[in-house]
């Protein structure tokens, strides 16, 4: 039962002619950005300005700005398994690898992979499972196993051959921090990162994560305006190059600029006291399009296809090796 899922893992390079692929989410970010006659400018805009970013971070022996160059690629990972006599497979996450290019000595240099997240079981979750839940009353409650499947697998795939050969490092899952909590500033600063911030009362979102065997920190690197969630398996201080930790944030960020402009391109830096709000209204917006309302909607037909084709079919399978597989401990 412990190797009933394994892995496979492919690749996309994430440029300008990114185009995305059948198999792909279609409410991965990324994706979202490469469709409509936009595409192109859109795609060749969000790397520009993540380079930048990354230049802007990385200002020690780069006078000209123009040092560095990272480039991206779609780590795309199925899950696969044996039903009804038959080998079966099902896509199961998503998320973006870097690679560091220095333009003046020639060298490449791994960065981190994680940075931005997609699962189509998290969809199911978030979309399926959440919205159905009741407590009797007729409002939501939290089933006690929601996200069990989701974390173990996740975390199976974190141990797999196919995640330990491709990948030197653990992964860094960095999103935005949550419009229903309260951040306050610590005090305390690191020299990429920032400035760190806390919150008492972790969100649904920590949770979840949290069962994927990830804890978070948020931090505010220099120059930006809302702290980001850093999601971690390990140190996040002490694992990572300097370099590799700005490749995060120069991604994240720019792709927060663009989904979030509100918070992520507000016109004043957070306070030591900070509530994030999409209702905000001092902001800048970017002049990449990308459309919220449709990401939302599509989230639930990728929760509902989820639903019939990999959580229904295979729920036996799915309970029996999620209830032998140890709980992740972040």
């Amino acid at each position: 039962m412990a190797d009933a899922f394994t892995f496979s893992i492919t690749t996309t390079p994430f440029d300008e002619d990114y185009t995305p692929s059948e198999s792909s989410r279609i409410t991965t970010n990324f994706a979202n950005l490469a469709r409509g006659e936009n595409r192109q400018e859109n795609l060749r805009n969000a790397l520009t300005m993540i380079n930048r970013r990354f230049n802007a971070l990385a200002h020690w022996d780069n006078p000209n700005g123009d040092r560095y160059a990272l480039e991206l690629e779609i780590v795309s990972a199925n899950v696969h398994f044996a039903s009804d006599g038959e080998e079966q497979q099902f896509p199961l996450l998503e998320v973006l690898d870097t690679c560091v290019v220095d333009r003046q000595t020639g060298t490449r240099s791994h960065g981190i992979v994680g940075n931005n997240f997609s699962s189509y079981v998290r969809d199911y979750d978030f979309s399926v499972v959440l919205p159905a839940a009741s407590d009797g009353s007729g409002k939501p409650a939290l089933p006690q196993d929601f996200g069990d499947l989701h974390g173990k697998l996740f975390q199976h795939f974190l141990d797999s051959d196919a995640y330990r050969q491709r990948f030197p490092h653990l992964p860094v899952i960095c999103i935005s921090v949550s419009t229903s909590k309260t951040y306050h500033r610590t005090g305390k600063s690191h020299p990429i990162l920032g400035l760190e911030y806390q919150q008492d009362d972790g969100s649904l979102t920590d949770a979840y994560f949290g069962k994927m065997g990830l804890r978070v920190r948020y931090f505010m690197p220099h120059g930006s305006v809302a702290p980001l969630a850093f999601y971690f398996r390990g140190d996040l201080l002490n694992d990572y190059t300097d370099l590799q930790l700005i490749s995060t944030i120069s991604t994240m960020e720019t792709f927060q600029k663009i989904y979030r402009p509100e918070i992520y391109n507000a016109n004043s830096a957070a306070p030591a006291v900070y509530r994030p709000s999409l209702g905000a209204q001092d902001f800048s917006r970017t002049l990449i399009s990308y459309d919220r309302d449709e990401r939302a909607r599509l989230g639930v037909t990728q929760g509902r296809y989820t639903e019939e084709h990999f959580i229904t079919p295979n729920r036996e399978l799915l309970d029996q090796w999620a209830s032998a597989y140890p709980t992740p401990v972040a």
